[in-house]
């Protein structure tokens, strides 16, 4: 027991609020499964009305609003280093009045927020790393604030240096359920299909992830515009499932211009995402340094076949003919041929769904994750 048989160790989770993605979710299933007579977890909201909050509400998870509604932007600038300045004393204060021993965040504008604080109030700070391994903050302020980072996957891991923080860093993937019921692929498909108004023939090639450069949607809506011109007398349906962030006017422009308004459709941002990952019969992920895509496991998982582009992370995930299939990013020709070839071939997308699905439980487990963190909880307090 990491606390000696006392109470239980807090554990502080600040987040922002504001969005919802995969990295929300990736830590509302740590926090649920955390062993609660060793660690207590205190989860923190700068924006208590935004969409990651509400989850965390519905979820039944106790949210508290953060000391302070601002944060800083996460971008290394001086900005932040004006921010941390002006607000680390009262952070840190706040840490040792809820007798807050570890904090864990989850995103660059909470590092840049709490790191300093967590240290001035004698906490240790685990730096979850979830992004770019470029990332301004853990090249220049993990390496002396973070006493361990984890990354999600080894591309996500902070690069050898003079200084760098790669000797504190553990790779330890997301997780995932890997115990639910077995989902009513066929039922999901009709409600797809039903929506775009569409014969139960129809073969239904999904994305799903939010609408912002490094997913790559135009990759895929360029994609379907290949496929159909291979092949037109196949009847498709190509839903974008995802919040539009930055990238939703023009992946709308790219509908339009290339006449695909009958066949792709902007669906939106769709929780839980199971039902409509299982609605696909080929899920297309063209997402470029992608740190570890929760979409790939989601899929595995429920056994939809996958087509990635061979970057960042991903081929950690899916191995090539095996469990899904890896082409060059940022080629629409590469990822249609793929597609195709699968939609013609149901014994090869029913052999690479069952192998892939066999080696999503085996590898992406809650309780294993959980555990795993919670060993490094246990390390954080003893050396």
């Amino acid at each position: 027991m990491a606390n000696n048989g006392t109470s239980p160790v807090v554990v502080c989770f600040p987040f922002v609020g504001d969005r919802l993605g995969g990295s929300s979710i990736s830590a509302l299933n740590l926090i649920r499964h955390i062993d609660r007579d060793r660690y207590r977890p205190l989860i923190l909201m700068h924006d208590v009305d935004g969409p990651a909050a509400q989850l965390f509400k519905d979820e039944d998870l106790d949210v508290e609003p953060a000391p302070i509604g601002e944060c800083a932007t996460g971008t290394g600038r001086g900005s932040d280093l004006q921010f941390a300045l002006r607000r680390a004393g009262s952070l840190s204060r706040y840490l040792r009045a809820r007798n807050v021993r570890i904090v864990h965040t989850n995103d660059g504008r909470m590092h840049a927020t709490w790191a300093v604080p967590a240290r001035l109030a004698g906490a240790r700070l685990l730096w979850h790393h979830r992004g770019n391994p470029q990332a301004a903050g853990l090249r220049l302020l993990a390496p002396w604030v973070a006493d361990r980072v984890v990354a999600v996957s080894k591309f996500a891991s902070p690069r050898p240096g003079l200084i760098s923080a790669s000797h504190k860093c553990a790779v330890i993937h997301s997780p995932f359920a890997t115990e639910t019921e077995p989902v009513d692929r066929e039922q999901c498909r009709r409600a797809v299909l039903d929506e775009f108004g569409c014969p139960p023939e129809t073969h239904v090639v999904g994305f799903v992830g939010n609408l912002v450069e490094r997913k790559r949607p135009t990759v895929f809506v360029e994609t379907i515009a290949r496929m159909v011109a291979r092949r037109p007398d196949l009847a498709i349906a190509a839903p974008l499932f995802g919040q539009p962030r930055e990238q939703g006017a023009r992946v709308a422009a790219a509908i339009e211009g290339l006449g695909l308004r009958d066949r792709v459709r902007l669906m939106g941002f769709r929780y839980p995402p199971e039902p409509w990952i299982a609605a696909c019969d080929v899920l297309l992920v063209p997402a470029v340094e992608e740190p570890f895509g929760r979409s790939l496991i989601e899929a595995m998982l429920l056994g939809t076949p996958l087509v990635a582009a061979d970057s960042g992370g991903n081929p950690e995930i899916i191995r090539h003919g095996e469990t899904g299939y890896l082409v060059p990013p940022d080629d629409p020709d590469a990822f249609a041929r793929r597609t195709l070839d699968l939609l013609e071939d149901d014994a090869a997308r029913a052999r690479v769904a069952a192998h892939a699905r066999q080696d999503a439980v085996a590898r992406f487990g809650m309780q294993r994750h959980a555990q795993s963190i919670m060993q490094i909880y246990d390390d954080l307090l003893t050396h």
